[in-house]
């Protein structure tokens, strides 16, 4: 609570009530009610490279589709990374039923998130935009595997494990051409996507976004969305082709939904095994279920 009265003081706010963002894994979120009865929110990123990153992101996107509004910003100091001020967006997370005219806009929305195109494959930083070195997708996800695998190590059984280095080698290669650079939420799912009714309101949390390739934010449509809901899959991608080609879902889904899992373990390590052992769990499931290893 210390950081948020800090925040509140550096904006210098007049605040008549604080209320804690549940569900918010990275960053520290809270909505605020000013007192001339206003709702605002602030989010303290974890690191400085994601309020850098959120920042920019939500300036580049203004206009294309309905994001918050950037109030204001403070750039930290030694105790605290910074924090943003956001408008508060008239909705709420899409967490409940979706019917088929919700999907098709949903589709719509990523579409339009993906037509944005980024100087290369990359990220913001405060120094500006920092392209990959050699800018090249594909080498970016095996690098990342690589860099994942030692940590992994010491999380996963020794069979599993085996199994997963080994498969990645074999799902990899298949891969098709990356369909990119473009603009990637990187936590497309429904508790980022504010609706109002059945029409959406708002997308939210880019602390993670950057230039990739579109493929890699249909990992949690298919887990969050699709797989809970089957019928929302066709309208989905009817409103996502409404606006661009849909690329070989077949062919990337279940190379992602792996890799995902796999960078999953080593979060919950960084973050902390015991408090994030729910999730832990659900992606080791997914792991043995990529690799065909059941125990």
């Amino acid at each position: 609570m210390s950081s948020i009265l800090n925040v509140i003081e550096k904006l210098k706010l007049n605040v008549a009530n604080i209320e804690d963002v549940p569900d918010s894994f990275s960053s520290d979120v809270y909505k605020l009610t000013l007192a001339s009865g206003e709702n605002v929110y602030v989010k303290i990123p974890f690191n400085k490279d994601k309020l850098f990153r959120e920042y920019q992101i939500l300036e580049t996107l203004k206009g294309v589709i309905p994001v918050p509004k950037v109030l204001d910003i403070w750039y930290g100091d030694d105790n605290i990374t910074g924090a943003l001020l956001l408008s508060a967006i008239q909705g709420m997370p899409c967490t409940g039923d979706m019917d088929e005219k919700l999907s098709y806009q949903i589709g719509v929305n990523l579409a339009m998130l993906h037509e944005v195109k980024p100087p290369g494959y990359g990220f913001h930083l405060a120094n500006g935009y920092k392209l990959l070195d050699p800018n090249d997708w594909r080498l970016h996800i095996k690098s990342n595997f690589q860099k994942w695998k030692e940590p992994c190590k010491e999380i996963l059984d020794p069979e599993l494990y085996k199994r997963c280095i080994l498969h990645f080698d074999g799902v990899f290669s298949a891969l098709p051409d990356p369909d990119g650079p473009c603009m990637v939420h990187m936590d497309y799912r429904p508790g980022n996507i504010l609706v109002n009714g059945n029409e959406v309101a708002g997308i939210i949390d880019f602390e993670s976004a950057r230039g990739g390739s579109s493929e890699i934010d249909f990992t949690k449509v298919n887990r969050y969305i699709w797989e809970v809901n089957p019928r929302t899959k066709i309208p989905f991608i009817e409103g996502y082709q409404s606006i661009r080609p849909m690329l070989a879902l077949e062919r990337v889904l279940p190379f992602y939904d792996f890799y995902d899992a796999f960078n999953a373990v080593v979060w919950c390590k960084n973050r902390g095994i015991e408090q994030n052992q729910t999730f832990l769990q659900e992606n080791i499931v997914t792991l043995r279920n990529s690799v065909g290893y059941c125990v």
